[in-house]
């Protein structure tokens, strides 16, 4: 399995159509929640984020270029953003520690930090509607013409399948530095426009136990790398 390259795949397809077509219908354009309409558009697009997300979460998503750098951009994105906050928030003196260079980490790290993004990314794009039979078709489809294994194409159904659950997406993190990874992405993803999107984002923090201030500091990272 190699979720790192599938994670590259699925932004990479995602950056290609970061100026897709306007959707015909217009409560499909003005929804940003699941809707058969949305996913017929981001099929059009030819990008399986843009059938997670619908076509206005995807417009949403085109300035934020730290998604599209993969691993490495979100890591270190992350990284920094928790270590300045430890800094700004920390009693005593914090010695200034580099973000490790993510992209020669050794292949099980790597791998496991691809899982983390996917993982988050999915989860958070689900947390205010669910995939229907016709929408997991149309992402199918998008996911045959990628360069994947089967394996990946199981891997990624299986998180598709069921309610988004913060609790499982919080227990995959092992250090502070990857529960800030995983809320960072997730507000990247749902731009926290809903109510459902902002409860879950809620109770990701509540289970990813973030600190106080940090959550908050997170949310500001992620608008700022909106806007880059």
């Amino acid at each position: 399995m190699s979720l790192q390259n599938l994670l590259k795949q699925v932004l990479q397809t995602a950056q290609q159509q970061i100026q897709p077509a306007e959707p015909t219908n217009k409560k499909n354009k003005e929804s940003g929640s699941f809707s058969l309409g949305s996913f017929a558009g981001g099929a059009a697009s030819g990008s399986v984020l843009t059938l997670l997300l619908g076509n206005k979460k995807f417009r949403k998503m085109g300035g934020k270029a730290a998604m599209y750098g993969g691993v490495a951009a979100v890591g270190a994105l992350a990284y920094r953003a928790y270590g300045d906050w430890k800094q700004k928030n920390s009693e005593q003196p914090q010695a200034v520690v580099a973000a490790p260079n993510f992209e020669q980490l050794p292949a099980p790290a790597l791998e496991h930090q691809s899982r983390l993004i996917l993982s988050a990314m999915v989860a958070a794009a689900k947390a205010d509607g669910h995939i229907s039979a016709e929408e997991q078709n149309l992402i199918d489809t998008e996911l045959a013409q990628l360069n994947v294994s089967e394996s990946d194409k199981q891997w990624f159904n299986s998180q598709l399948a069921g309610p988004a659950d913060p609790a499982a997406i919080a227990r995959l993190a092992n250090t502070p530095e990857e529960k800030a990874e995983i809320y960072l992405v997730s507000v990247l993803i749902t731009g926290a426009d809903t109510f459902m999107e902002k409860a879950y984002l809620d109770e990701l923090s509540k289970q990813l136990q973030l600190e106080a201030g940090l959550k908050e500091h997170l949310e500001q990272t992620a608008l700022q790398a909106t806007v880059a």
